[in-house]
């Protein structure tokens, strides 16, 4: 009896007492991110094969590799084919990438007892956007989940001591690198988390900042073809498609032929009027029904003629026609971005797949009817308009620097920025995919610096309206176009 009443007052200690009730934040969370990661995988089991992952897979079981897709990821893929057949493996490694990385910022939240920070964190990875294009096997859904774990890394890194700090900037730099193997344009996302990765000596100074942004910008652009060199891919002349589509724009808009003598052509310029479209470059690929005269093989063919590369054959029609080029990229941005559009120029997400070979198909089912849903609803909104979200990202950016945790919100709402931008030269289609990282780091920047602001940091009211104002009046010209 004697020992139980010494025991008994133990359990109710003080100190017990406020580990249970700080443990129950962190308990519920964990449950509601295991949740969501489990609707995802629920929903779109095996996990959701485009036409993108259906050659991928192809690629991985028969270990013959071309450059089309990152042969990085088809690379893993047949490392994961003995554990499990199919998509399987790789929905399972996205969606432990995307929630290990908002787990990551949560629990950094939750270590500073910013209890409404790490829900508002959780909340970012729930968004129907996210939780839809996670539960499709795509390079873009890949690239942002290896993010999001850069990103928590990073949070972590900064409280941490030596050895811990190196042993975690070494994991974020490794996992950077392996994200810039996924897309050719990975590195304007990547370059700012890498510089904040850097030990503070790398950054103290201008010049040093610019050295460590220089030396992160090679290192990431080397690795996507270092990684298919390693690997053995063969060219498949991917670099054509941006191009070609930026060729195609330029002879549209400044009605003079941009294209290399085409045989059996005889006027390019009517013939790509007909083909020409700002949204996409698909008109000129072989899979579409009706391809056009000016097609991938026949300009592949022509340069090849030349003698020229096709990067450099684009250098000098854009230094020849630079407006006809900044209409067309510009009219494409406008679409990409969702910014001044009237019609829906995509579907949100996919939420089946074409057939395959091996069967692999997502079966309907409500929990999948409701992320769709709710996703294509909020495609009609600002939060599916890009444009808004980069416009949210700069301003961020103008009063980041006096943030006490500008240390993680200034180089993830910059990634979101740099990234965002990106596309208005690089890009080649108008899918919503392609800026998951976009919308996704920038809203961790956002609930941060809202968190930062409702803590009482120093931000003038003045620098707040003018941080809002870029975000306000792009919402506000979208729905005004859209009404009009």
């Amino acid at each position: 009896m004697e020992q139980e009443k010494t025991i008994i007052p133990a359990l109710a200690s003080p100190a017990t007492g406020w580990l249970r009730r700080e443990a129950w934040p962190a308990i519920l969370l964990a449950c509601l991110m295991l949740a969501a990661a489990g609707a995802t995988a629920f929903a779109y089991r095996p996990g959701l094969m485009t036409w993108d992952a259906i050659r991928q897979y192809d690629q991985a079981l028969s270990g013959e590799f071309d450059d089309w897709h990152p042969p990085a990821m088809e690379w893993l893929w047949r490392q994961l084919i003995p554990l499990h057949a199919g998509p399987a493996p790789m929905l399972t490694l996205q969606l432990a990438l995307f929630w290990g990385g908002i787990a990551f910022l949560a629990a950094w939240a939750l270590k500073r007892r910013r209890r409404g920070l790490a829900m508002a964190l959780v909340a970012c990875g729930m968004a129907p956007l996210s939780m839809a294009l996670m539960g499709a096997v795509l390079k873009d859904c890949l690239m942002a989940g290896a993010l999001l774990s850069v990103t928590g890394l990073l949070a972590w890194r900064i409280d941490a001591r030596k050895p811990r700090a190196a042993i975690l900037a070494g994991l974020g730099l490794s996992l950077l690198i392996a994200a810039a193997t996924l897309r050719f344009n990975a590195f304007l996302a990547g370059v700012p988390l890498f510089v904040a990765l850097m030990p503070a000596a790398a950054r103290r100074t201008r010049p040093r900042l610019a050295g460590t942004s220089l030396l992160a910008t090679i290192i990431l652009l080397l690795a996507l073809p270092v990684a298919n060199r390693l690997i053995g891919a063969q060219p498949s002349g991917v670099e054509l498609s941006l191009v070609i589509f930026d060729l195609g724009g330029i002879t549209e808009h400044s009605g003079v032929d941009a294209f290399p003598a085409l045989p059996g052509i005889a006027d390019p310029v009517a013939v790509n009027h007909q083909c020409y479209s700002p949204v996409k470059w698909d008109p000129y690929a072989w899979w579409v029904d009706a391809p056009c005269p000016i097609g991938f093989a026949n300009v592949g063919a022509a340069l090849k003629a030349r003698h020229i590369g096709p990067y450099a054959f684009l250098a000098h029609a854009i230094f020849t026609h630079p407006i006809a080029y900044a209409e067309h990229r510009l009219a494409h941005f406008n679409i990409n971005t969702r910014f001044l559009v009237s019609d829906e120029i995509e579907r949100a997400v996919q939420v089946e797949g074409p057939p395959n070979d091996w069967g692999y198909r997502v079966t309907p089912n409500p929990i999948l009817s409701t992320i769709d849903a709710a996703t294509r609803a909020s495609a009609h909104t600002p939060l599916g308009w890009p444009i808004v979200w980069i416009a949210l990202a700069f301003g961020i950016l103008t009063i980041a620097g006096r943030l006490p945790s500008r240390f993680i919100v200034v180089p993830v709402a910059l990634s979101a920025l740099l990234y965002g931008l990106g596309y208005g030269v690089f890009s080649v289609a108008a899918e919503l995919r392609y800026h998951l990282w976009t919308l996704l780091a920038t809203a961790i920047a956002l609930v941060i610096t809202g968190s930062d602001i409702l803590g009482g940091a120093a931000v003038p009211r003045n620098r707040l309206i003018l941080a809002a104002a870029p975000a306000t009046l792009v919402t506000l010209l979208c729905i005004v176009w859209r009404l009009g």
